[in-house]
């Protein structure tokens, strides 16, 4: 018989057990809906469900992606939400009990569930019926699939006051960047329509921060806001007043909230909490997954080489080395072992490159929580030692000396280190204040180092820093641009890359559209000789030396066996010998050299940017040969006898003769690369490298004031929780939040997918189901600029003319009634021809066309130039074409062409508007700009006909820019320097607020990142520019939301009337030319 001692130590045991057996099954759990004591929720991106008082968890479902934002029907009985099960996330509906689901949405374009309504219709948020891009509210009936649009605009969450009576919504979706206490322009706030009303109404207009995720109980409107510095739930009344807190969490915020009765679900960190509202009491839900948590086993890495970080060969030309998703490898170049060096998933090695002298490797790894260098033997049988030992900031790629002895390497507050690989001690040779160092190269006998960095003019040069001396020396003046720098193996020549072939393309000014120079094929190759006295293989070959060089070509470019001691370089005249080499110009780069051969990458800058690798034999007459084409990179061996190619991912080596290679017989198998990672060690090591990289890339040092390591610590305790790539997306966005600033996206990562992505076509055109005219009625076509054909929606082609109110009674001769949706039998038609059955809408006989469906993509663009068209058409219309407009969605090259498309054909009108509105950002404002800021400042008069002026399409006239809320980034710069620069006023409402400018370089090791805001904007006047709060105009006008969604446009209507206003009080005239003088010279009629 037990003792009572023994049984107590057994029940604390099992206790124990049991707790710990609790723990293993925690998951990270999101999106929760609640229903009585049900409570519905995400993790593993799968659907869960739990009993309140329960702790145990049943899966609902098992898809390989993510099904998302639950929300469980009135009746308890059914469960909307969005998932990816045959590609675009659309809305579908499963039983409580689980089962299999049912697909309600065929839009093809992103459909997330809000919720349902009283009338047990399906609430989603999409862009898919909006012409500008913004979410809109869309209601879908579960049994009929017929679908209603909630008839406001930037309408993204809703909580309904009853039947036939309105709703209260969230006006703007989240804006994209991973930011908190977010106050810009496009912060999501609650207002209130009432069904019939002209207008909806603000709620929350007396609080710049966000207002969102509302909730009805009772006569009281329960929501999400940050107002205490962290997200909590809070309520007003109906009317917007009567604020009332009721959590005071901190350090992580209430997320995603859910009502139903008296309760309140929400995420807080990893865990789901339960609010009674009756006690303003809340505590954790405890929930335990009955599950295998696949997605934490072992995971075997498939395409290791799409992870590829760096890769270095070795100098006999039979090893490669690889650092691929934060693994090392060495892989024979022909036959042997494959070698794993590195077996850690919790530390990433990267930068990884052979140490001349030594059967090992070199690489970077934060083994000790900070990137250090370490030296591991190649063979994988013993373990690595530490090199390095100070570093706090990110570290690039290192460079080795040929002799092994000393590394150079540069860090992200640009500072220029070698190290000696036998001590580690550190030395600092060089600091930057224009960008970084760059294109590191050592002398061949180690006494040397070669770099370049940018002159205060933002020119680069070539400098010598000297390991006897430390010192540097510029061997290139600033006033052309030098890089590249290679030793030749005999250490008399350093080549090098320069852009002096300045010969523009186009000639002058005179022609459509303001021709401007161009510079295409800047680059040329030039040779410094280092010594004073030495003959260059280059120097022609004439008869007083012709007997010489045919001896010179064959012994003296033979690369030295042996190491060489004592390079003397003679400074005195040093750029006097520079030598420009008889290769063309081009665009080139990677410049390399060996004994006998120059090779480099030549670029095709054209639509379809190419990258070969040439390679020119070192002496007076030779061809240009392409050694391999569509090359991603290559290295040469630090002896620079052998080359390793990348290409499509593939690797190849071959022997540096100058010569083609990267054929099939040089493909190097990567076959034996196969290795597995532990997940939730590699999820920690990703997060702790997120947050590295943050505090070394964000342009502040001192982060905004965040305690950063407090924050780490924060966040570090929950990745043991996560159990899919997904989830820690979710954890990193809630991390970096924290450095409140924008351009920060959390994206990517190793994500699980299934494979199944049916595409759907689209036909350009709003349909309508109406079962009594037997099929879909062409509500109607999208249309655009009849001067582009080519972007018509496929019902509106001249060999179709399908009329609006016709109706599509069958796709391919099936019935459309016999399909839930015609999207049905559209899926996998992008670009096929298609038969349709067409009624006309007057009575007209049936008759067949065949069309070609356009892609969801094409579709969403298709609006979007209707929106822009429509927009154009009423200004020439209201202003009789005096005002002339043109709409720039983003700033990059494809917009660059927009405006020149645009503005071209209105540039002699005496009135602009330059609609910047929804502006996605990019970096040409100083292109768009500086052609506003051109002047006419005088005018030609040809013997006939009207003056025309210089400087050629200036404006002349007075101009508006439109922004709103979603006008983003290098859209805000240019509202904001075309203000500054006086060009006329701004209209609209205030921006986005995002102006530190991002990188996303700070890549994780499988190749997700947290972009980092890495450069701040700031004005003359020493004030910090538009970061978190936007730019506001000069004239607020707001496109409310019922007005909007009803086709209004009132910041459109104000900057015409603004300008006509203008136009009339300052009249734009073009001079006339003054009276034809008459000389002095000119003989006078006499008098009689």
């Amino acid at each position: 018989m037990l003792s009572r001692h023994t049984l107590l130590s057994l029940l604390i045991l099992l206790t124990v057990l049991s707790n710990a057996g609790q723990a293993q099954n925690n998951g990270y759990y999101r999106y929760p809906a609640i229903h009585g004591d049900m409570v519905v929720f995400t993790a593993e991106g799968d659907l869960w469900k739990v009993r309140l008082g329960t702790s145990e968890a049943t899966r609902l479902t098992t898809h390989p992606e993510q099904e998302l934002h639950s929300a469980i029907s009135p009746d308890g009985k059914w469960i909307a939400f969005s998932a990816s099960y045959e590609g675009p996330t659309e809305v579908y509906l499963i039983p409580v009990e689980g089962g299999k689901p049912e697909r309600l949405t065929y839009d093809g374009e992103s459909a997330r569930v809000v919720g349902w309504t009283p009338d047990r219709r399906v609430c989603y948020a999409t862009r898919h019926y909006s012409t500008l891009p913004n979410t809109q509210l869309v209601l879908v009936h579960p049994q009929t699939k017929q679908i209603e649009r909630v008839e406001l605009n930037q309408a993204s969450q809703a909580a309904w006051l009853g039947k036939q009576m309105g709703l209260v919504f969230t006006r703007l979706s989240k804006q994209g960047s991973s930011t908190k206490r977010y106050h810009g322009g496009s912060v999501e706030n609650l207002w209130k329509y009432i069904l019939e009303e002209d207008e909806a109404v603000a709620l929350t207009a007396d609080y710049t921060g966000t207002s969102r995720s509302p909730m009805l109980h009772g006569d009281r409107i329960y929501f999400n806001s940050d107002r205490d510095g962290t997200m909590n739930i809070w309520s007003m009344n109906l009317q917007g007043k009567d604020l009332q807190q009721h959590t005071k969490h901190e350090g992580f915020d209430c997320l995603r909230p859910n009502l139903h009765g008296n309760r309140i679900v929400y995420q807080l960190g990893a865990d789901l909490y339960v609010l009674d509202l009756s006690t303003d009491n809340s505590a954790v839900i405890p929930i335990t997954l009955s599950s295998d948590f696949e997605q934490r086993r072992e995971l075997w890495v498939e395409s290791p080489e799409d992870y590829l970080d760096s890769y270095c060969l070795s100098d006999d030309g039979k090893n490669l080395a690889l650092a691929l998703h934060g693994n090392l490898f060495v892989v024979p170049v022909d036959r042997g072992r494959t070698v794993h060096l590195t077996h850690s998933s919790s530390a990433r090695y990267r930068s990884v490159l052979f140490q001349p002298g030594a059967d090992k490797v070199l690489a970077l790894t934060d083994e000790t929580g900070e990137y250090e260098v370490w030296s591991i033997p190649s063979n994988g049988l013993q373990a690595g030692s530490q090199i390095t030992r100070t570093g706090k900031v990110f570290r690039f790629q290192p460079v080795a000396s040929p002799d092994g002895q000393w590394l150079a390497f540069t860090d992200k507050n640009h500072h220029l280190w070698i190290t000696e690989t036998a001590t580690g001690k550190q030395q600092r040779i060089g600091v930057s204040d224009y960008g970084n160092f760059y294109d590191l190269s050592w002398s061949p006998d180690s006494r040397w180092l070669a770099y370049a960095k940018s002159a205060e003019n933002w020119t680069d040069q070539i400098w010598l820093w000297s390991l006897k001396k430390k010192e540097a020396i510029a061997v290139t003046t600033d006033r052309a641009d030098s890089y590249d720098p290679a030793w030749s193996p005999d250490g008399k020549f350093l080549y090098f890359l320069s852009d002096r072939r300045l010969s523009s393309s186009v000639a002058s000014p005179w022609g459509p559209r303001q021709p401007e120079p161009y510079f295409d094929n800047t680059t040329l190759i030039y040779e410094l000789a280092l010594q004073n006295d030495i003959s260059s293989p280059f120097r022609e070959i004439t008869e007083l030396d012709e007997e010489e060089r045919e001896d010179d070509s064959e012994k003296n470019l033979e690369g030295p066996d042996v190491p060489l001691l004592g390079i003397e370089i003679d400074f005195e005249n040093i750029m006097r010998r520079i030598r420009k080499l008889p290769v063309s110009g081009g665009n080139y780069s990677e410049l390399a050299v060996t004994a006998k051969h120059l090779y480099w990458v030549s670029t095709n800058k054209g639509t379809s940017s190419s990258r070969s690798l040439k390679s020119r034999a070192r002496k007076f007459e030779a061809d240009v040969v392409t050694v391999a084409s569509s090359i991603d990179s290559y290295e040469l061996s630090t002896n620079a006898k052998h080359v390793a190619l990348r290409k499509s991912g593939s690797f190849y080596v071959f022997a540096a003769h100058g010569k083609s290679g990267g054929g099939s017989d040089d493909l190097v198998s990567l076959r034996n690369v196969r290795f597995s990672v532990d997940p939730v060690k590699r999820w920690r090591q990703m997060l702790v490298d997120a947050w590295r990289l943050e505090r070394d890339y964000f342009y502040d040092p001192n982060l905004h004031g965040v305690k950063w390591k407090e924050v780490l610590d924060l966040h570090l305790k929950l990745v043991d929780r996560v159990t899919d790539r997904a989830e820690l997306n979710d954890l990193l966005e809630q991390m970096v939040g924290e450095l409140e600033a924008l351009h920060i996206y959390v994206r990517g990562g190793q994500q699980r997918t299934d494979g199944d992505h049916v595409g759907i076509g689209s036909l350009g055109a709003v349909l309508r189901h109406d079962r009594d005219r037997k099929g879909y009625v062409v509500e109607h076509i999208y249309m655009s600029d009849p001067d582009y054909p080519e972007n018509l929606s496929p019902l509106a082609h001249p060999d179709v003319q399908i009329k609006q109110q016709s109706v599509i009674r069958k796709v391919n001769g099936v019935d459309v009634n016999s399909v839930g949706h015609i999207n049905v039998l559209l899926r996998e038609q992008v670009g096929r021809q298609v038969l349709l059955e067409v009624a006309g809408p007057d009575n007209d006989p049936v008759r067949e066309v065949v069309v070609r469906p356009i892609s969801m993509t094409r579709e969403a663009d298709l609006r979007y130039d209707q929106w822009e068209f429509s927009r154009r058409l009423a200004v020439d219309k209201v202003s009789q074409q005096q005002i002339g407009y043109l709409h720039l969605r983003a700033m990059g090259k494809d917009n660059i062409a927009e405006w020149t498309r645009d503005f071209y054909p209105v540039y002699n009108r005496p009135a602009l508007i330059v609609d910047v509105r929804h502006n996605r950002g990019g970096n040409i404002d100083s292109w768009i700009l500086e052609k506003l800021g051109r002047q006419a400042w005088f005018y030609w008069q040809p013997r006939v006909g009207k003056p025309y002026w210089n400087m050629q399409y200036a404006f002349r006239g007075h101009m508006v820019v439109l922004c709103n809320e979603r006008t983003a980034s290098d859209g805000e710069a240019f509202a904001e320097g075309f203000r500054r620069l006086g060009y006329g006023v701004v209209i609209g409402t205030r921006t986005w607020g995002g102006e530190i400018w991002l990188s996303i370089n700070n890549r994780l090791v499988d190749k997700g990142y947290a972009s980092a805001a890495q450069s701040g904007v700031f004005g003359p006047e020493g004030k910090w520019l538009i970061e978190g709060h936007g730019v506001d105009p000069d004239i607020v006008v707001d496109n409310l939301p019922h007005a909007t969604f009803a086709g209004k446009d009132a910041q459109l209507a104000a900057a015409i009337k603004y300008l006509q206003q203008k136009l009339k009080q300052e009249p734009i005239k073009t001079p006339q030319a003054p009276p034809y003088p008459v000389r002095p010279g000119t003989k006078k009629t006499p008098n009689r």
